[in-house]
């Protein structure tokens, strides 16, 4: 079937909102350059009117009547002289420009400390940056520093906000270890606990140094604006993606870029890893994951922490199951092995015989996974099965039975994780105060920023399959039972949630997967499941 073009105003109304932002900006800065005269002149005329009534607030009650008069005489002489008004006129308005100048000082260089903040830098640059064979070596002990930096920019407090410089081009830039040096001495002398950003211009052998803004937390828990197979991860700075979507912070609506994770047949990351330290927000992402999912499909909750974060959405329509102890988690995951086979099967079935998908199949089902090294300790203590076998089948073919897998687990216990969740969650989260080994340990890569000690919960970075390393502010979903959540978060995460049932006799799960746990356990003793 042909793809039908998108709507005109749906494929253009971007570009021509730009452009007319565009013009209407280049139409202001034309109107203040035609009319700086009159804007000097109408300065100018209330600095006149401003003096002349402080010199008359400051003129004795007996002295006004001679100064009026006065007045009144020096203004018949000029109405009576030739010229007389014209030249006044013209004298008040010379007057005018003059008083009403701009006698603002620019700035055309740095001041004393600065200038002593650039040249410690860039004698802090020369071991870096220099070799003895070097006949006009760019760096140099003494040297001047205003031929390796080309723009830079400070803060109010003296601090480097920015900073553009170039570099010989024997510098080995192309090392990762080599840029590595360059960014941590960079990062300690240009001011610590902030987030830097480092655009290596290898072609140009230029480097240059931007401050990021921290990423807003005040994005709470919402419908966001996306389709069927699209989950907000949360959101990223606004140069990083080319996509933003509508959202409240607080009481103003604005647009904001998020971290948009698609599932689905035709996913190339269908699973989730969501690593973090304690109190980072993981659990967080997870409750905003399923809120979302929720929408559209069917939800499992194993929590290993056994802390109650997920006992809000217990009885709601979608979700299946909350499990928080072995013997649950156990029975549940067995579960969702069984389902994952029988829509399969199900699917295969129907493709055979040339009939669409089974609607049960093409529902999404969403395994939430939080801490499953806590099970696979209590099961190896017990002598039983580690819950996380039966997660194999539905990581492997998860993405062809639409079932998706979200797993968190704390940074200090990734290593209890099996193999194959490890190999199947290409989508990946990392969160709270870690250093850049530690992104890279989890990501496959390292981050384009420098990490800060001192990080909001939610905070941290994403990357989906071999995409890029994002940063990312998971929107707060706390939980609504908490006593330590706010009354605006605690009503705007129970709004969100589907409609309550009442779960069925012998059997811990409800709402669209009633059906379903009957034909799982068909497929579990080989009984035929009709397709």
């Amino acid at each position: 079937m042909a793809r039908r073009p998108l709507p005109r105003i749906l494929s253009s109304g971007s570009a021509q909102l730009a452009r007319s932002r565009e013009m209407a900006r280049t139409a202001a800065d034309g109107a203040t350059d035609v009319l700086h005269p009159l804007i000097t002149i109408t300065r100018g005329l209330r600095v006149l009117a401003a003096t002349a009534r402080q010199k008359w607030a400051g003129t004795p009650r007996e002295r006004r009547g001679p100064a009026l008069f006065l007045v009144a005489a020096c203004g018949l002489v000029v109405a009576l002289i030739p010229y007389g008004p014209l030249l006044a006129l013209v004298s008040v308005m010379a007057a005018a420009a003059w008083k009403g100048r701009d006698r603002t000082p620019k700035r055309t260089g740095p001041d004393e400390a600065e200038t002593e903040r650039l040249r410690s830098l860039y004698e802090a640059l020369v071991p870096y940056f220099s070799v003895p064979e070097d006949p006009t070596p760019l760096f140099s002990h003494g040297g001047e520093w205003e031929s390796a930096f080309d723009e830079y920019a400070f803060d109010g407090d003296g601090r480097l906000t920015g900073l553009r410089m170039k570099y010989p081009p024997y510098f080995t830039d192309g090392e990762p270890a080599a840029r590595a040096r360059i960014e941590q001495l960079l990062h300690a002398k240009s001011g610590r606990g902030r987030e830097y950003l480092f655009d290596w211009d290898q072609e140009g052998n230029r480097l240059t140094l931007t401050v990021l803004a921290a990423l807003p937390t005040a994005i709470a828990a919402q419908r966001f604006v996306t389709v069927p197979g699209e989950t907000v991860l949360g959101f990223t700075d606004d140069d990083a993606v080319q996509r933003t979507v509508p959202v409240l912070a607080g009481d103003e609506t604005h647009d904001a870029p998020p971290v948009v994770w698609r599932t689905g047949p035709r996913s190339t990351e269908p699973h989730l890893l969501v690593a973090g330290q304690p109190g980072s927000g993981a659990t967080s992402l997870l409750r905003s994951l399923a809120l979302q999912a929720l929408q559209h499909g069917d939800v499992l909750i194993v929590e290993g922490s056994a802390t109650g974060e997920f006992a809000f959405l217990a009885g709601h329509r979608g979700v299946l199951s909350v499990e928080s102890s072995l013997s649950g988690a156990l029975s549940s995951l067995e579960w969702a092995s069984h389902e994952t086979e029988r829509r399969l099967i199900a699917a295969n079935r129907a493709r055979q015989s040339g009939h669409p998908t089974p609607d049960d199949v093409k529902c999404p089902l969403w395994i939430l996974v939080d801490r499953p090294s806590v099970f696979g300790q209590l099961a190896a203590a017990g002598g039983r099965p580690d819950p996380q076998d039966h997660l194999q089948i539905p990581l492997r073919h998860g993405r062809a039975a639409g079932v998706t897998v979200v797993v968190a687990e704390q940074l200090d216990s990734l290593d209890a994780l099996g193999d194959a969740v490890r190999s199947h969650t290409r989508a990946r989260v990392v969160l709270g105060p870690v250093v850049a080994a530690q992104v890279e340990a989890v990501l496959g890569a390292p981050p384009h920023t420098t990490p800060t000690a001192d990080v909001p919960p939610g905070r941290g970075y994403a990357r989906l399959g071999t995409g890029p390393v994002l940063r990312l502010q998971v929107p707060a979903t706390p939980d609504p039972y908490d006593d330590a959540t706010s009354e605006g978060h605690r009503r705007a995460v129970l709004e969100l949630l589907p409609d309550a049932v009442t779960p069925p006799a012998g059997g811990p799960v409800s709402g669209r997967g009633v059906e379903r746990v009957a034909s799982a356990g068909a497929v579990a003793t080989g009984v035929p499941v009709e397709g």
